[in-house]
């Protein structure tokens, strides 16, 4: 489940707020002003996250090679063409 709770909130429940995400494995965005600018998740998912962006930076750099000499109209179009042809082939 996810919470949102503001700032001040947070700061004054942080030992239930912990053992919430600890326990239940609860996430709790954390507002200022009326705006997300922070989370507080459970430290499994945060290494998994972790390890998302590694594989996602290295795809992002294959691609940047792959296509380095592509104009980049013409790069994105076969991107999107792939990716609506992946999607696709889901159905």
């Amino acid at each position: 489940m996810i919470t949102e709770t503001s700032a001040v909130t947070f700061r004054q429940n942080l030992g239930d707020m912990l053992n919430q995400v600890h326990y239940r494995s609860d996430s709790i965005v954390i507002n200022k002003d009326g705006k997300p600018i922070a989370a507080l998740v459970d430290a499994r998912l945060f290494a998994r996250i972790r390890r998302m962006q590694v594989r996602f930076d290295a795809l992002s750099e294959r691609l940047a090679l792959g296509f380095e000499d592509v104009p980049q109209e013409e790069g994105m179009a076969e991107i999107e063409a792939a990716v609506k042809a992946t999607r696709r082939a889901k159905r």
